[in-house]
C-alpha cells in the first residue's frame, strides 16, 4: 500500500514516514500543497495524509481539487485546529477522516488501516499462504509449518511483497522501491542483506526452500513443488 504524506513540518513528516514504513507501507512526503496535488494526480496512491495549513495550496483546496478531478482515494486530514466548523468543512470538501494534532501514532495507524479497509467494496484477504508458510496481515505474524516466525517490520514488508507476487521474478530495483521506497543504488547491498536474513528465518530451518535467487534477474518466492 502506497501513502502520500503532505506535511510542511519536517519533524512531523519524517516521523510519519518512518512510522508508516516500519508498519509495512510505502510512504512518500510532499512538503507543500501544490507538490502534493501534483503527485496525487500523476501517480497512484492508496491514501493521502494531508495537513490543512500548507504552503502554496492549503489542504482544503487540495482535497476539493482532487475530488473535482475524480480522484477518490481516502484522505486523512491533520490539523492543529480543533474547531467543529473546521472538521465539518474538511469532511464536506471530501476528506474521509480528521485527526487533531498532537496525536498518538498508534491512533493514526489505526485510522489509516480503517480507511484502507473501507476503500474497496471487496473484502480483502487478511492472510497470504504459500505452501506451509502463512502471513497474517492483521496481526502482522508469520507462521511456517505451525512454527511462529518473528519478523522485523521490513522483513514482514519484504515477505508480503514476495508472497503477493508469488511466482514472479522481482528485480532488486523493484524490491528497493516497494519496501524501502528508494531509488535502487547498485552500490548498496540492502536488498541482498534483507533477503539473506529473511531466508535464515523462513527457509533455513525447513526442508523446502521457498525463496530463490535468479542470478542477474532478482528473487522469486515459489511453493517449492
Amino acid at each position: 500500500m502506497k501513502i502520500l504524506i503532505i506535511e510542511d513540518e519536517p519533524g512531523t513528516a519524517d516521523y510519519l514516514r518512518q512510522g508508516l514504513r516500519e508498519a509495512g507501507f510505502a510512504a512518500e512526503v510532499a512538503r507543500d500543497g501544490a507538490d502534493g496535488l501534483h503527485l496525487l494526480l500523476a501517480e497512484a496512491f492508496d491514501l493521502a495524509i494531508v495537513d490543512v495549513m500548507l504552503p502554496r495550496l492549503d489542504g482544503w483546496t487540495l482535497v476539493k481539487t482532487l475530488r473535482e478531478a475524480g480522484r477518490q482515494l481516502p484522505v486523512l486530514f491533520l490539523t492543529a485546529r480543533d474547531e467543529v466548523e473546521d472538521r465539518v468543512r474538511g469532511l464536506e470538501l471530501g476528506a474521509d477522516d480528521y485527526l487533531v494534532k498532537p496525536f498518538a501514532f498508534t491512533e493514526l495507524l489505526a485510522r489509516v488501516r480503517t480507511l484502507l479497509r473501507r476503500r474497496s467494496p471487496v473484502v480483502e484477504a487478511t492472510s497470504l499462504k504459500v505452501a506451509d508458510l502463512e502471513l497474517d496481515l492483521v496481526r502482522r505474524r508469520a507462521v511456517r509449518a505451525g512454527q511462529r516466525i518473528d519478523l522485523t517490520g521490513k522483513e514482514f514488508a519484504l515477505l508480503e511483497l514476495l508472497m503477493r507476487r508469488r511466482g514472479e521474478v522481482l528485480p532488486r530495483s523493484l524490491i528497493a522501491s516497494q519496501v524501502w521506497d528508494m531509488n535502487f543504488d547498485s552500490d548498496t547491498n540492502v536488498v541482498e542483506v534483507a533477503i539473506r536474513r529473511l531466508r535464515a528465518k523462513i527457509d533455513d530451518p525447513f526442508e523446502t526452500r521457498l525463496v530463490r535467487t535468479l542470478r542477474g534477474m532478482g528473487y522469486v518466492l515459489e511453493d517449492g513443488s
